[in-house]
């Protein structure tokens, strides 16, 4: 049900586009509505100090995003929208949830993955060179984004025994961190840095757990 409903969005947004682009009033202002879509590499930052480096880890995520125009030419903007973002950890912190409290520990031994589904709030101040006739075009965004984690998901295999966690308590379903595209027509790279970690209330032997995420990859934008 929820693939329907996120194919239903894409599909209405990008007619939405289509139409934009076929009755655009050409001129000084203009404005570049957009879908994204975004390839990641990712890590868990500031791990306590008996955790490991994460393994390979990705995120993907997919959007559209609305232009608020801030001068006459057409290339400053403020620019806010909605997407869903998918995360995946391939990490050294064993997560479980036991009588509904969240426990946190080192095992060299387990295997242990995060999976993750949010939806995705980007706020940009954006800078471009593009004009109402051109759509190939240098470009820098820079923002916020706000993050609402509707379902999460830790996984531990150990000794052949495998358990499932699913939206532990200690989980902070409310995040936001700093976003930066720079890039030329449809590649560009991108950058996002959590500013909130990712655990609430949490610690392992004594030592608080600050874990947060910085994902680089691309973005592409789709006019």
């Amino acid at each position: 049900m929820r693939n329907t409903i996120l194919f239903f969005l894409l599909l209405v947004s990008t007619f939405t586009v289509n139409a934009q682009k076929d009755s655009l009033q050409l001129g000084d202002r203009y404005a570049d509505d957009q879908l994204y879509l975004s390839v990641s590499y990712a890590q868990f930052l500031n791990q306590p100090q008996p955790i490991t480096r994460s393994g390979f880890s990705y995120g993907l995520s997919t959007g559209f995003i609305k232009d608020i125009i801030l001068n006459k030419r057409g290339n400053i903007s403020i620019a806010t929208g909605v997407g869903y973002g998918f995360d995946f950890f391939n990490h050294k912190l064993k997560v479980e949830e036991i009588n509904g409290n969240t426990i946190f520990s080192s095992s060299p031994s387990s295997s242990n993955v995060f999976k993750s589904h949010n939806l995705e709030f980007p706020i940009e101040l954006r800078w471009r060179t593009s004009t109402a006739r051109k759509y190939s075009f240098w470009r820098i965004y820079g923002g916020v984004k706000f993050l609402y984690n509707f379902s999460n998901t830790f996984k531990v295999e150990e000794n052949s025994t495998v358990a499932k966690y699913k939206n532990i308590s200690n989980y902070n379903n409310f995040q936001y961190g700093l976003t930066l595209s720079a890039g030329y027509d449809e590649f560009n790279i991108n950058v996002f840095y959590s500013l909130r970690p990712i655990f609430n209330n949490a610690t392992i032997s004594g030592e608080d757990i600050n874990t947060s995420i910085l994902k680089f990859g691309f973005i592409f934008y789709i006019l």
